[in-house]
């Protein structure tokens, strides 16, 4: 499936990876919480390395690049519809 992030200046199109496995792993790791090592953890499988660099390139708050991840896993756990945040 795919993200688009809204950056000030431009508008950035990343794939999430959205696979039953994903999924799964992802519940895992946040039934542990949701610090920045989870978050980290989720953000290294639903993106892969070519879009983490389109992210990292953002240069984002950490509060801001939390968001994504969670909008991302809203996405693709089925509680959001693309583009609704």
């Amino acid at each position: 499936r795919q993200m688009c992030i809204r950056d000030r200046v431009k508008d950035v199109t990343v794939e999430v990876n959205s696979d039953a496995a994903t999924v799964l792993k992802i519940m895992g790791i946040f039934s542990k919480g949701a610090s920045a090592k989870e978050v980290l953890a989720v953000y290294e499988l639903i993106f892969n390395e070519k879009d983490r660099k389109k992210i990292d390139k953002l240069n984002l708050q950490f509060k801001d690049f939390q968001t994504i991840i969670m909008a991302a896993v809203d996405m693709i756990t089925g509680d959001e519809e693309p583009g609704e945040q």
